[in-house]
């Protein structure tokens, strides 16, 4: 029976809390913005780096937005694609939000881009390249007592720590973006910190029980502890009612089954619902593959507007 406390011992340890001590260590005027490389503490011992974007019509409090990146087996991408630095702009949401007004962080998962052992390392230890070295990371945290994802979310709800540390950013005005791993990853953030006050995912989930039943593989960091024994993603989604949640989904994306994903927005509008809040949550369906058109994307972006944008 799903239980908040034991979807949280599912996840094992998390790292120890820490002040985020954050600087700025570089800077690039972008014409319509500011793109600040920002570094601070996830843990008392690992300071990591991020894009902060910043635009330029700063009011006195700003609504601001953690946007976690995709995986596509892209390891040496991350931050930098969701900032607007890769030639594939599907995926630059933090920019286009931060176009939009918002103040936006965009980090690295662990594994990604500057999260990765250095090249020469990477170069002389096959083990630590790639879905290779993803697999030593999550073995690593099974071992300590922990997961990858209690890993991820501890990282992002550092994320959040900054943004709340920005004295032109207003705190009860803070969301989160993602696709793929990044929505999954958007999804855990809101269930585990209140200070997200919308969210979306956009193609991010199905249940877990339909993808095993498929035998589709996927990031380390979707398995944890006996989870499926006390509860499904539905259930994570449905506890989130009434904090606002969009979810999107693809007809013809092959890694997150469509029952499944049908199934979650089925008992999430019940939940809303009952909650008195049927408007709060959203499920868009689109005829296509694992991707965030621009249609798809304009309309996550008005949702967001709608809760954030007052």
């Amino acid at each position: 029976m799903y239980s908040r406390e034991k979807v949280i011992e599912c996840l094992g340890e998390f790292p120890d809390k820490c002040s985020i001590n954050s600087e700025i260590i570089g800077q690039h005027d972008c014409g319509t913005h500011y793109r600040y490389l920002v570094r601070y503490n996830v843990e008392p011992d690992e300071r990591i780096n991020a894009y902060l974007l910043v635009p330029k019509n700063l009011k006195e409090k700003n609504p601001a937005i953690i946007a976690p990146h995709q995986h596509n087996d892209e390891f040496q991408i991350g931050k930098s694609e969701v900032a607007g630095l890769t030639r594939n702009s599907a995926y630059h949401y933090g920019l286009d939000l931060c176009l939009k007004g918002y103040v936006v962080l965009c980090p690295d998962h662990l594994g990604f881009e500057d999260r990765r052992p250095p090249g020469y390392i990477r170069y002389e230890n096959r083990h630590l390249e790639g879905m290779n070295y993803e697999r030593y990371i999550f073995c690593k945290y099974i071992l300590k007592g922990s997961s990858l994802q209690a890993k991820y979310l501890s990282d992002l709800v550092r994320g959040v720590d900054l943004l709340e540390s920005l004295s032109y950013v207003d705190n009860k005005r803070i969301g989160a973006i993602g696709h793929s791993l990044g929505g999954q990853e958007a999804l855990w953030l809101a269930w585990y910190d209140d200070r997200i006050k919308v969210t979306v995912s956009s193609c991010g989930f199905s249940q877990i029980k339909n993808i095993i039943r498929d035998g589709i593989n996927h990031n380390y960091a979707m398995y944890s502890f006996g989870f499926l024994k006390y509860c499904d993603i539905g259930d994570i989604v449905c506890d989130l009612a009434p904090k606002p949640f969009l979810m999107t989904n693809g007809t013809e994306d092959y890694i997150f089954p469509l029952d499944g994903a049908y199934e979650i927005a089925e008992a999430a509008s019940r939940a809303y619902e009952n909650k008195g809040y049927p408007d709060y949550f959203k499920s868009i369906v689109f005829e296509g593959v694992h991707s965030f058109p621009k249609e798809v994307k304009e309309q996550a972006y008005d949702w967001i507007d709608r809760f954030l944008m007052k």
